[in-house]
């Protein structure tokens, strides 16, 4: 994928996660989203069992199973279908996918500038005081998006 359009997608879809932010209104309820729901509902475990095609000693697997973060997305999408919910399932980036990219990048330019500039000063070589233009040259010059995720 070239660059820019790489960029397009990221600025896209970096948008689409700002609607998600602060991403702690979607933490989990301490017994789990499905149990939450349905006492909220007023739904028993016999009466969500029977529409699951579970029994009540079932649901109370399957709700242990969703705190414990071990249960099946299929299975939790029945569950949900199950009280009239819709599953929405996403991976949320912690910041912006942007941030995260120039922040991966500074980090190995600065890495790669740090290893010049030791041996420059070794050698008594005169070393660039403007470290700041020195990583965005690099960043732009030497770095690829792919290269940025190699084991470092």
């Amino acid at each position: 994928m070239k660059a820019t359009i790489r960029n397009r997608a990221r600025g896209r879809l970096d948008k689409k996660f700002e609607a998600l932010r602060p991403l702690d209104r979607f933490a989990m309820p301490p017994k789990g989203w499905i149990r939450a729901i349905r006492d909220a509902i007023g739904m028993t475990g016999a009466q969500l069992g029977k529409r699951v095609g579970n029994s009540p000693q079932g649901i109370v697997g399957l709700e242990r199973s969703e705190a414990a973060g071990t249960i099946q997305l299929n299975t939790l999408r029945r569950a949900a279908e199950a009280m009239e919910c819709v599953l929405v399932y996403a991976i949320v980036p912690k910041t912006s996918l942007a941030d995260m990219v120039n922040r991966r990048a500074r980090e190995i330019a600065q890495r790669a500038l740090q290893r010049v500039s030791h041996s420059m000063a070794l050698e008594d070589q005169q070393v660039d005081r403007d470290m700041e233009l020195r990583i965005q040259t690099y960043i732009e010059t030497a770095l690829r998006d792919r290269d940025l995720w190699e084991a470092q």
